[in-house]
């Protein structure tokens, strides 16, 4: 295995939670309304020191989209996906683009800016 190169981001910056990687720059933000199975996402033109793995047809709340889980280059955790084709019309704006898991992710100062819901806070 050889060695491996990470990008570090200048600026402000999302990393990864287990191993802060840079993972993308909060001027790559797109959207903070997006939604995933541990709670909120959000949407990045795009991301570095990720991994795409295989393509699949998943059907998502805004319709069927043709997703590939993104891997942390460093520590190989899933950190969310990338949309490579949207079936509906209105959803292709999000082809080619990313979303990032927030509970997978730090703000460039390591601290977490979110928390876990007990459920009872909404």
């Amino acid at each position: 295995m050889g060695r491996l190169y990470l990008i570090q981001l200048d600026g402000r910056i999302y990393s990864c939670r287990h191993c802060r990687s840079h993972l993308a720059q909060c001027d790559e933000l797109v959207s903070k309304s997006f939604h995933c199975r541990h709670g909120k996402a959000y949407l990045f033109n795009t991301v570095v020191n990720v991994s795409v793995g295989p393509l699949e047809d998943r059907m998502m709340t805004t319709g069927k989209h043709a997703v590939a889980d993104i891997f942390c280059n460093s520590c190989q955790q899933v950190v969310g996906w990338k949309y490579e084709v949207a079936y509906e019309k209105s959803q292709k704006y999000k082809e080619g683009k990313f979303i990032l898991e927030r509970a997978k992710m730090v703000d460039g100062d390591g601290i977490d800016t979110f928390h876990f819901s007990d459920g009872d806070d909404e």
